[in-house]
């Protein structure tokens, strides 16, 4: 691929890659204590309803009770309230499939657009911020997302590249001519075709390196944020990742969505990433293609996404949330 982007390594360091997004998973796993006593009144729903039609792909709650969600069908953000079920759309859709989508601590929501690019939508008001083009290959898939406290990190699953948004000065938002590309080599082995290659995103737990999910290959690699090159993740006797999706981490519990098995699987990983050990299988009778997933207090939120069945403006979707 050509590129007229600056290269990776003369913007950011990886001893800055200590992700934010950590700080908000602690954050929505705690809840704030008039959460925890509402909830300790009333029980949270289960199944929360979306609106027919949706698609749902992405989800990202912050430290409030509130899930973000994106659709594939036409790129809308919905909100829904944990506590009641009841949601809203706060922005409507360009006409873009939405697939990932993170949440800072400022309130942006950063969203993977699939085709070229990516979004940012303020969660207060559903305002537009800035949108930028990632990639002018003919071929993309802009997949998932993960924030560091320097750059926001997208996937493309197909290409063999991560594309990076570099935060400014108290987090302020790049130019366009300032998106970066990091292609990926070492273990990484790109699969030709219409398969999905780099797929779910997170970072390691000490927060030095990347961590991608390869869902058509099955591999976890840790990516050099530096240079690109990764190494495949020592899984023990794990079965492969092929339906791995979404990648959510807390502390050093690593929860890997597969979707067409309707399941997160739960592995325990060393400090740098570089291996980790299976613990169990988690799932629920009504994950339905769960593709990514989201924690809030001792709950994970999985939106499913049906992808087994044809979808039409009628056809229903929900979040499912299953006991940690």
């Amino acid at each position: 691929m050509t590129s007229t982007h600056r290269s990776f390594p003369d913007r950011l360091s990886r001893r800055r890659l200590l992700t934010v997004g950590a700080a908000a998973a602690g954050a929505a796993l705690a809840g704030s204590s008039a959460d925890q006593a509402w909830a300790a009144g009333k029980s949270l729903p289960t199944v929360i309803h979306l609106p027919n039609g949706i698609r749902p792909e992405g989800i990202t709650i912050g430290g409030g009770p509130y899930a973000y969600l994106g659709s594939i069908a036409d790129g809308s953000v919905y909100r829904a309230d944990l506590r009641t079920g009841q949601g809203r759309t706060i922005a409507p859709g360009p006409g873009t499939a939405a697939a990932g989508l993170k949440l800072d601590g400022r309130g942006r929501l950063f969203i993977a657009t699939v085709g070229t690019g990516a979004r940012v939508v303020d969660a207060r008001t559903g305002a537009e911020l800035a949108s930028y083009v990632l990639t002018t290959e003919s071929e993309t898939f802009v997949n998932d997302v993960v924030l560091t406290p320097r750059a926001v990190w997208f996937t493309d699953s197909y290409q063999p590249t991560l594309y990076a948004l570099p935060l400014g000065p108290g987090g302020a938002l790049p130019d366009a001519a300032d998106v970066l590309r990091l292609p990926l080599s070492g273990d990484w082995s790109q699969v030709p075709g219409a398969t999905i290659n780099a797929n779910g995103i997170t970072r390691t737990p000490d927060g030095g390196a990347l961590l991608v999910v390869q869902t058509g290959a099955g591999g976890l690699h840790r990516v050099d944020p530096r240079t690109g090159v990764t190494r495949l993740v020592d899984l023990g006797d794990a079965a492969p990742l092929v339906n791995g999706d979404g990648l959510l981490l807390t502390g050093r519990t690593l929860y890997a969505v597969q979707n067409m098995q309707n399941a997160i699987d739960v592995f325990r990983l060393s400090p740098d990433g570089r291996s980790g050990v299976f613990q169990r299988r988690l799932t629920d009778p009504d994950l339905d293609v769960p593709t990514t997933v989201a924690a809030y207090g001792d709950r994970l939120y999985l939106p499913n996404a049906r992808f087994t069945t044809t979808p039409t403006p009628d056809t229903p979707y929900d979040v499912i949330a299953v006991e940690r």
